[in-house]
């Protein structure tokens, strides 16, 4: 049996643990791999590693630095059929779904190329009489990100990209359910220049974990995940003195307008809702139609496309599949459970993808599109985040009703809106409880030069995930004040006539 280990100080470190965690491919139910779990020495060992490397890395130009993300760049693209394909066999996405995680992640690589010109800091001269004043962003020293399992390669690439790039040394703690694309990516870094203990993987759970959010040698600490955990995430970095970004869950909901074009938003709505399987902090989860004819039109049309969707494995001979498996039995279990309280609480079930069967991989862990009309507020349903396929549609009588119901939710990750109203589509944008807003747009994810981040119990920490906040969470701004006593100047000089470099 393949044996996921750590990878330390530049090379692969096998563990001295006996604890291990099955890999599944989810769509065979196969086990392929064990990962370690590490001993909280060997995640000790990762931060050492990381922590001898720092000041050294940390003197590097950052146009140095810079071009090592470069480098990484260039390998991202030439690895990326191998790197799309090790993502669905772990994670159980679709192909071209893969493709589009590394894409947004690559986005990311590429924001962080520009780092000597993100970096810089602030000026002013002659505060005072003989007086200036000049800000430097330096780095933090050693970064923690601790990732899930549902973007293998485009969270880490959220944050460990800008972590580097600004003079940071970082430690990567996968998900254990599809941890293999962290050793990739280290192995890849290291390829491109990268110096070793700069990027470090350490492989485990909660264990390893807590080393992260304990040891006083960790600066910082990155986590997406779910609210329970990036609550505790939060809450035990910060009272050991770190800095802290903790993303945590959603419950993703869109507008749809009687002025809507019905087609666009119904195709959009059926990719935000089951794509990936659901398993998406941004995942579209419910859909709130103004008006019962504007419901009952979606739900019809809804629900002839998702009769017709293609669910199968990732990776196949032929036409690609809409959908794939879900991570593992345990949540495929756990998504019918919440497909069983619809449905014992009154909601009435339109599309049923409980039970769903695919042809040649009977073990597989399939959960088929399901669509929920007449849902309520007090569904559990509605109230719980399920990430998975399962799309509820809420009928109200008017927008106003629709604005208020989506911002007394507890989760403020994202929230969009379908309509053809300019005034309208304003108004929700200024008034809805939510970080990230999208207008026609059902899954309103930023590009890499903006900040990906939620409201509510969505986040814990003021600074949200790449872009400009990405800059500030990894740096801390340092003002020096300085005034030079008058001095003899130097009536000769030597000539040099070659163009200054970095040395």
């Amino acid at each position: 049996m393949e044996t996921v280990h750590n990878f330390i100080n530049g090379q692969i470190a096998e563990s001295s643990t006996e604890r291990f965690g099955a890999v599944f491919d989810p769509a065979t139910g196969e086990q392929t791999r064990q990962v370690v779990l590490s001993k909280a020495e060997e995640a000790e060992a990762a931060v050492a590693a990381a922590h001898a490397a720092f000041p050294a890395w940390k003197k590097t130009p950052p146009l140095r630095r810079a071009r090592v993300m470069f480098q990484f760049k260039a390998l991202l693209e030439a690895n990326q059929d191998k790197l799309a394909r090790l993502i669905s066999n772990e994670h159980g996405k679709v192909y071209s779904d893969a493709v589009g995680e590394l894409t947004r992640g690559l986005e990311v690589v590429e924001f962080a190329c520009g780092i000597p010109h993100l970096q810089k800091g602030e000026s002013s001269a002659n505060v005072g009489s003989g007086v200036d004043s000049h800000s430097i962003m330096q780095p933090l020293g050693v970064c923690a990100g601790i990732t899930p399992f549902n973007f293998p390669a485009m969270v880490p690439m959220w944050m460990f990209p800008i972590a580097l790039a600004t003079g940071n040394t970082f430690v990567l703690k996968p998900s254990e359910k599809d941890p293999s694309l962290g050793l990739m990516l280290a192995e890849l870094l290291k390829e491109a220049g990268l110096p070793d203990g700069v990027f470090n993987v350490v492989n485990g759970d909660k264990e390893a974990v807590d080393v992260l959010l304990t040891d006083p040698r960790v600066q910082a600490v990155s986590f997406v995940g779910s609210t329970p955990i990036a609550e505790y995430i939060y809450s035990t970095a910060s009272a050991h003195g770190k800095r802290c970004q903790a993303l945590g869950g959603a419950k993703n909901h869109c507008i749809l307008m009687p002025d809507a074009d019905l087609e666009m938003a119904s195709g959009a709505i059926v990719g935000a809702g089951f794509g990936a399987a659901g398993e998406r902090c941004m995942a579209l989860s419910v859909v709130v139609a103004v008006g019962d004819e504007t419901a009952d039109k979606l739900v019809a049309s809804l629900s002839e496309s998702i009769n017709k969707m293609r669910v199968g494995p990732g990776i196949v001979d032929g036409p690609e599949n809409d959908m794939g498996p879900v991570i593992s039995a345990q949540h495929r279990d756990k998504i019918v459970g919440y497909i069983d309280a619809g449905v014992e609480q009154g909601a009435k079930l339109v599309v049923d993808g409980r039970g769903r069967k695919v042809e040649g991989h009977d073990n597989g862990y399939f959960v088929g599109p399901t669509l929920f009309d007449d849902v309520t507020p007090d569904m559990t349903i509605y109230q719980d985040e399920i990430f998975g396929p399962v799309l509820s549609v809420v009928r109200v009588p008017d927008y106003q009703t629709a604005l208020e119901l989506i911002n007394r939710h507890e989760y403020g990750n994202g929230s969009a809106i379908f309509t053809r109203d300019g005034e309208t589509a304003r108004q929700f944008s200024e008034d809805v409880l939510a970080g990230m807003v999208g207008v026609n747009v059902p899954i309103p994810v930023p590009m890499a030069f903006h900040s990906f981040g939620g409201w509510k119990r969505s986040i814990f920490g003021p600074l949200n995930v790449h872009g400009n906040d990405g800059v500030r969470f990894y740096t801390r701004m340092k003002t020096v004040t300085t005034r030079w006593p008058a001095s003899v100047r130097l009536e000769t000089h030597d000539s040099h006539f070659t163009m200054p470099t970095m040395g």
